[in-house]
């Protein structure tokens, strides 16, 4: 058997990461919306930077991280440029994600120009352990550009120098309409000195997408499901096929038993993360596997890179945004999802969805078992309890040898 690679593992997913290559832009049109896709770091950028150029009239920004390295004075400073030129422009960052807050020397040329500011600020109590994980750029009220990157530079480097594996996605339709009206609601909010816990419960929860094909779905922290969450339960509940590339994975036991029936009856692929900053989130995900793998749900660990993608294709509906399929994510955190209903979507993201497996290991459940020795299981368990019940930050600081 020298020289052959295991069943499991791919030749490609064998050779150096270098090796593997993002693919270009690509355009779909569904339901009204004109979308495009950026899975590259530079396309992510220039089409950023592009968006902010272009507009004339009014920019609305938010990210979790904004950070003062390379990439971040670009936008920075294209954000201080769209200012000068008369362009109504505003910036939301959260406090915890972007180390930042009202008084940060690192926006202050673009405060002192003219750009309004806020930050979302964590608090102690239950508001602390809340993230603003949105992310989000839309000019003049008519283009927009989502997906799960940050503005730091490792979003926008490419894979053999281990930046993120993630996408982004322009659009210009009616659900650019539907994100000006959800950032005008978190905007008010925002702008209230006290910033109540309550006022955004009520703000999630009566967040209206409509009934058309095409929602804009909002997450966070509400008493029983959000809008994202109880659509993707729904779906999961209903569907017949699963297809996800997903960076963060570790939901509850309801949404775990749904993906585990599609497995069974019908047809469940995970793409999840074999590398990430934070290898708790790894280790997470692992302690899941076999409950997955003996119902038939096929997993593969994404291997030239980090994975930071959230992509979800349940029969014909295909979820795009920034939420990963974690507790926190899906109960916690404020979130955006785009919710798109079209069979030619889906299937366009199948495509892209498989051209990640010849670079993945697909993990198969006798190599599984090897591997789950009793140290490695208690490691996975304190990892799950970590990422699901604490928090990213506290587990990210942990070296737990994953």
């Amino acid at each position: 058997m020298t020289g052959e690679h295991p069943p499991h593992l791919t030749p490609a997913a064998a050779e150096p990461a270098a090796a593997f290559r993002d693919e270009e832009p690509f355009a779909v049109s569904a339901q009204g919306q004109a979308l495009t896709f950026y899975p590259a770091g530079k396309d992510r950028l220039d089409a950023l930077l592009a968006l902010i150029a272009g507009a004339r009239e009014s920019l609305r920004l938010c990210y979790y991280i904004f950070v003062e390295d390379e990439a971040g004075l670009r936008v920075r400073d294209a954000l201080v440029a769209a200012v000068e030129r008369g362009v109504d422009t505003r910036l939301i960052v959260d406090g915890f994600g972007a180390a930042a807050d009202e008084d940060s020397p690192f926006f202050a040329a673009f405060k002192a120009a003219g750009g309004q500011y806020h930050v979302f600020t964590p608090r102690f109590g239950r508001r602390y352990l809340i993230r603003n994980h949105q992310k989000m750029a839309i000019a003049d009220g008519v283009r927009a550009l989502i997906g799960g990157f940050n503005i730091e530079h490792g979003y926008f480097d490419p894979p053999e120098t281990d930046g993120w594996r993630d996408l982004g996605i322009g659009i210009e339709g009616s659900l650019v309409t539907d994100l000006v009206r959800w950032y005008g609601a978190l905007e008010q909010w925002l702008s209230h000195p006290r910033q109540q816990l309550l006022a955004i419960r009520r703000q999630v929860r009566r967040w209206e997408p409509g009934d058309g094909p095409a929602k804009l779905l909002i997450g966070g922290p509400t008493e029983g499901l959000s809008g994202w969450a109880r659509h993707v339960g729904h779906d999961l509940r209903q569907g017949s096929r699963v297809d996800m590339v997903m960076a963060y994975f570790s939901p509850s036991a309801g949404l775990l038993r749904r993906i585990a029936r599609i497995g069974r009856t019908g047809e469940a692929r995970l793409v999840l993360a074999g590398k990430s900053d934070n290898p708790a989130t790894v280790g997470a995900t692992r302690s899941l596997y076999t409950y997955l793998l003996k119902r038939k749900v096929r997993i593969w660990e994404f291997a030239p890179c980090k994975l930071h993608t959230k992509l979800i294709v349940i029969d014909d509906v295909t979820y795009l945004g920034s939420s990963n399929f974690d507790m926190r994510s899906l109960f916690l955190n404020l979130e955006l999802m785009i919710r798109i209903d079209d069979a030619v979507l889906a299937e366009r993201m199948r495509g892209f969805v498989a051209g990640h497996l010849p670079w993945s290991e697909e993990i198969v459940l006798a190599e599984h078992r090897r591997r789950a020795t009793l140290w490695n299981r208690l490691r996975w368990g304190l990892s799950w309890f970590l990422v699901t019940v604490v928090d990213y930050t506290v587990s990210r600081r942990l070296n737990l040898g994953l």
